[in-house]
């Protein structure tokens, strides 16, 4: 099996809520995203932003599990589509994650399955959401 690559970035997020307005969330590399609450309007929500991780992750993921199966060559376009099920009793929380992987090239349908299963394996965010990480929150 491949040797883990560890490379390492700034990572994390800023959100600040300004008197009677939205969130606005920063990453120490510069990115931004405005968060809507409303039920119509555009944009993301902090659950859509939870699903996009996950979709983001699981697509990269698949292009790394493509590459150590030697047929990243053949992977064309990777879509992944992701929504779940929030669960009826509280704590308010996703009870299910529903991931639903799309990948074009010329592979057959088992080695499709393979880099499936295998960029759920690789996928930092899929890795996470399975393991029940701790939080801890401070007053700052």
């Amino acid at each position: 099996m491949s040797e883990l690559k560890i490379r390492t970035r700034a990572t994390g997020a800023s959100a600040v809520l300004p008197p009677g307005g939205l969130p606005a969330v920063t990453t120490p590399t510069g990115g931004t995203v405005d968060v809507v609450t409303a039920v119509s309007a555009p944009g993301f929500n902090p659950l859509d932003l939870l699903y996009a991780s996950l979709a983001a992750c699981m697509v990269l993921s698949a292009r790394i599990a493509a590459t150590r199966l030697g047929v990243a060559d053949r992977l064309g376009e990777v879509r992944a589509d992701v929504g779940g099920e929030k669960a009826k009793d509280e704590p308010s929380r996703v009870e299910r994650f529903n991931i639903r992987l799309e990948i074009a090239g010329d592979l057959d349908a088992a080695t499709k399955q393979r880099i499936v299963e295998d960029a759920e394996t690789i996928c930092t965010v899929s890795n996470t959401l399975r393991g029940a990480p701790a939080l801890h929150a401070t007053l700052g």
